[in-house]
């Protein structure tokens, strides 16, 4: 091997990126602070929608076991976390608004004359908690949803930013070529090798970023079923109650 001749082993990857020129470091130091972000929202994601599963789990076992509206209201905020439990939240406080409007001596009664509560409202109640669950639904999906379109963004920009480090890199490396008139190994192999850092940089930034966006992606789709479902369901009780 020629005297001077660039080996990996010698310098390493530190030396690759403080030999760099500036603007490569610049490319790096956008990538790393892209990456930082990503993995905080990542595990931060990862634990709102885990305890976003496992709180709804919890609050259907207690709403299919047929307790009183009181009861459940109760437990729904014990689950602050759970997309369903506001869901229901949101109807429990307009079917309220709807017996609040008609007085304590127009609600129904049943026949020993005791006040029937929320469920018993008549038909006009019912279009007011469709749009209040419609409501809750948008808000707690773009709540699921914040913040992961930055893993997107950086799953599509990271790689041109990295290959723009590069392209630049070798725009200094073959300057230097020709400033030093040669073209031997030596000369041309630590430019061409400190230009690649900042594409293995913006791929170690974008794959990890697109990996996760598709995970919570689907899980947000999940719940976003799962609430369409129990809006369903819940305005079925209600109209059946009426009826």
């Amino acid at each position: 091997m020629e005297e001077g001749a660039f080996t990996l082993t010698q310098h390493g990857m530190i030396s690759l990126v403080t030999n760099a020129g500036p603007v490569v470091q610049a490319v790096l130091a956008v990538l790393l602070l892209f990456s930082v972000i990503c993995w905080g929202i990542i595990f931060y994601k990862y634990q709102v929608i885990r305890a976003a599963r496992v709180q709804s789990t919890k609050f259907l076992k207690v709403f299919w076991m047929n307790h009183p509206l009181e009861t459940l209201i109760r437990t729904a905020k014990q689950y602050p976390a759970s997309p369903l439990s506001r869901l229901f939240e949101a109807a429990y406080q307009e079917l309220n608004k709807v017996f609040k409007g008609r007085g304590p001596d127009k609600r129904p009664r049943n026949s020993e004359g005791e006040v029937v509560e929320l469920l018993g409202a008549e038909v006009y109640g019912i279009e007011p908690v469709k749009r209040a669950l419609n409501r809750a639904i948008m808000s707690e999906t773009t709540r699921l949803e914040r913040s992961i379109t930055f893993l997107a963004t950086t799953g599509s920009t990271a790689p041109f930013i990295g290959l723009f480090g590069t392209v630049w890199g070798i725009m200094d490396a073959f300057q230097s070529i020709g400033s030093r008139g040669s073209a031997s190994l030596a000369v041309v192999a630590p430019g061409i090798s400190e230009a690649l850092v900042a594409t293995a940089a913006g791929l170690a930034a974008a794959i990890p970023a697109v990996m996760a966006y598709n995970h919570f992606v689907r899980k947000v789709r999940v719940m976003v079923s799962e609430m369409d479902n129990f809006s369903s369901e819940f305005m079925s009780i209600a109209e059946k109650h009426l009826e």
